[in-house]
């Protein structure tokens, strides 16, 4: 049986830099914020990832209620996956920059690679679903007299492909950045 050594866990001291709080006219204020972290890479595919996320779930809940009875689960399961997706990838932004400690710890561990890897497969299968059921259930009637969901549907699955790629993307960013590749 193998002697496991103790596991290090590594903390970047002053990772804010000037980036830390918000600059006043001679000063930075509220240095507890870590805002330099939304203008990093990962910083701005997190803010892509919730703004499309909540552009998705806001969509499904003003144009997809009136017909969720029509599209079925589909409509449920794309809602769900938007839903805890958004609110997790809010989480993460608010800890991010609350805490440049906090931004460090969690994206060493592997909470992150496994969330958005899972994030990347529910919006893939929720969004190939919608696809089916809009287009199975939706575009018939939308044939013989317009109906305003049919369009809206379908940019919401478009775009659940657009969030579940880039949820990808940041699975294998933060896969690297687990791994200590950076």
């Amino acid at each position: 049986m193998a002697i496991r050594g103790p596991t290090v866990v590594r903390v970047v001291p002053g990772a804010g830099g000037d980036a830390a709080g918000v600059k006043c006219c001679c000063c930075h204020c509220c240095q507890c914020l870590n805002l330099g972290y939304l203008t990093s890479q990962h910083g701005l595919v997190k803010l892509a990832e919730a703004m499309l996320g909540g552009l998705c779930q806001s969509l499904l809940v003003k144009y997809g209620i009136s017909d969720a009875e029509s599209i079925g689960s589909a409509y449920h399961g794309f809602l769900t996956t938007a839903s805890a997706c958004l609110f997790t990838t809010a989480l993460l932004i608010a800890c991010y920059v609350l805490s440049s400690t906090s931004q460090h710890l969690i994206r060493q561990s592997i909470f992150e690679c496994l969330f958005n890897a899972t994030a990347c497969g529910l919006y893939l299968s929720a969004s190939s679903y919608m696809g089916v059921a809009v287009n199975l259930f939706l575009y018939p009637r939308h044939a013989l007299v317009p109906i305003s969901s049919y369009p809206v549907m379908t940019v919401v699955y478009y775009i659940g492909v657009v969030v579940g790629i880039l949820h990808g993307v940041d699975a294998y960013i933060s896969y690297k950045y687990y791994k200590g590749y950076r």
